[in-house]
């Protein structure tokens, strides 16, 4: 707009509003990714620019963007000290300080953070930002050799992150995460215990058992013990009335 003062003064925004895929910077009109995870094919972007002037003027645009799924194995994860919708809008600073820092290009596949801060947007202070890099030859960078130069130039991407967005940074690696458990190994677990729980059992049982009988016995020994003792004749079988008759006879 060849316009001066606030008649010349422009403003871009996104007239279909897709911000939640795509978003744009609105002093000089540059497009940038929100989130395309799990997004394919062509999206059709109206782009509308306005000058400030009394009477508002208006001009608009179709943007086609495409993109391509990717099953990249090159994908690094960097971590920012700050909550997404602050990353968001700057994001394209945030690529800027990357690509100087790590003299690659660099394409920012997704900003995200967990699932309750979907919802309500500032309730966290941790965003990640999922980036590719790409060579001059634009070949993918391996994701070793990425992570190797952001460790290298982490204190000054930090310290440039900080004058974008006022406040301290700190730039870290997402390290990935452990396996989770598939569902075959869980039931394999699962089982395991149920059955060693079942042995233990089984054995309490068998311990629990042999006890009893083993004071059963030992009750009706010493019943009879003492039966023994309170009557001799009950006792012995073989003889023992003979011996009582022998013994009365000698006294006689």
């Amino acid at each position: 707009d060849p316009d001066s003062g606030d008649n010349g003064l422009l403003l871009y925004s996104l007239a279909n509003n897709q911000k939640n895929v795509f978003d744009i910077d609105e002093n000089t009109g540059q497009i940038f990714t929100v989130s395309v995870a799990g997004k394919t094919g062509t999206f059709y972007l109206e782009v509308q620019a306005a000058d400030q002037g009394t009477r508002t003027l208006t001009a608009r645009t179709t943007v086609n963007v495409t993109i391509h799924s990717s099953s990249s194995n090159n994908i690094v994860v960097v971590v920012l000290s700050q909550i997404i919708n602050v990353v968001e809008r700057n994001i394209a600073e945030v690529k800027r300080v990357l690509e100087n820092k790590l003299a690659w290009n660099v394409y920012i596949v997704d900003v995200y953070s967990n699932e309750f801060e979907r919802k309500a947007r500032s309730s966290t202070d941790v965003t990640y930002v999922k980036i590719i890099a790409f060579d001059e030859a634009n070949q993918e960078v391996s994701a070793e050799d990425v992570k190797r130069k952001l460790r290298e130039q982490k204190s000054n991407i930090e310290i440039e992150l900080e004058e974008i967005f006022s406040t301290p940074i700190t730039a870290a690696i997402e390290e990935a995460p452990a396996d989770s458990a598939t569902p075959e190994l869980i039931a394999t677990i699962v089982l395991s215990v149920l059955l060693a729980c079942t042995l233990v059992a089984f054995l309490v049982y068998v311990l629990f058992t042999l006890k009893r009988k083993r004071q059963q016995y030992l009750v009706k020994q010493q019943a009879e013990i003492t039966e023994g003792i309170d009557n001799p004749c009950a006792t012995d079988k073989s003889g023992s009335l003979n011996s009582l008759k022998k013994l009365e006879h000698t006294n006689n």
